[in-house]
């Protein structure tokens, strides 16, 4: 009797891991693929390592490191960086554990020693990416002249420092946590720089397609981020 009840119990255990293993899959295996347009299609890809992708600007002084929106794949990002580096910035645009920022915080740590003649660096991302940029940045705030947040918050205070922080969120962003916004946004206080878009929703600074429970956007996906891609620029010069 004793042998099959620790029989039941070895094999009700095996079973319970199995079943998180592939519950587990199955999470990290559903996430949002990079959809490009035709005008982002054919692009020649400098990658500084495996997970890395650089958009280097000619004489550039200015970088910005971007952490990607949670489950969505980092390439879908590739529009918004090459825009802002053919406006002067270069961009760093680093890939995440299972597309979860939240796995590597400190995915952005060594990166700057890469690019010597950089002189004023910024970090920032979309969503839960913005998040962890900001959580990282907590910890090497002298390295960094400012946060640039995409549809994303600050839990970190940095009410009592000298950041500048650009918020960008679109008006019909219905993913993004209003009331946590707003209550986070005094984390930032008088040196929060935000700005809405019109029409703009949570996934179109990114090219991946709808995302579940958004809002239905009344600009393109390529409106939204030219239009990003002016705040950003506007924000830094």
């Amino acid at each position: 009797m004793r042998n099959k009840r620790k029989i039941f119990i070895s094999s009700t255990i095996i079973i319970l891991i199995l079943a998180i293993f592939i519950g587990c899959a199955i999470y990290v295996n559903d996430y949002y693929r990079y959809t490009p347009d035709t005008e982002a299609t054919n692009l020649e890809l400098t990658y500084l390592d495996d997970d890395t992708i650089v958009f280097e600007a000619k004489n550039s002084k200015v970088g910005l490191i971007f952490y990607p929106g949670g489950k969505v794949e980092y390439k879908s990002y590739i529009p918004l960086m090459k825009e802002l580096s053919e406006n002067g910035i270069t961009c760093l645009l680093v890939d995440m554990p299972f597309n979860l920022a939240v796995l590597d915080i400190n995915r952005a740590e060594g990166l700057q020693e890469k690019y010597p003649n950089i002189d004023n660096w910024y970090i920032g991302g979309h969503s839960l990416g913005g998040s962890m940029a900001a959580s990282y940045l907590s910890n090497n705030l002298d390295d960094y002249e400012g946060l640039i947040l995409l549809g994303s918050y600050s839990t970190v205070d940095f009410s009592n420092t000298d950041l500048d922080v650009l918020s960008i969120y679109g008006s019909q962003d219905l993913v993004m946590n209003k009331e946590k916004y707003n209550e986070y946004k005094n984390n930032i206080d008088d040196d929060l720089k935000e700005v809405v878009i019109d029409g703009g929703n949570h996934a179109y600074y990114g090219m991946y397609g709808n995302q579940k429970g958004d809002g239905d956007a009344s600009i393109t996906n390529r409106e939204q981020i030219e239009l990003t891609t002016e705040y950003i620029i506007n924000f830094i010069k």
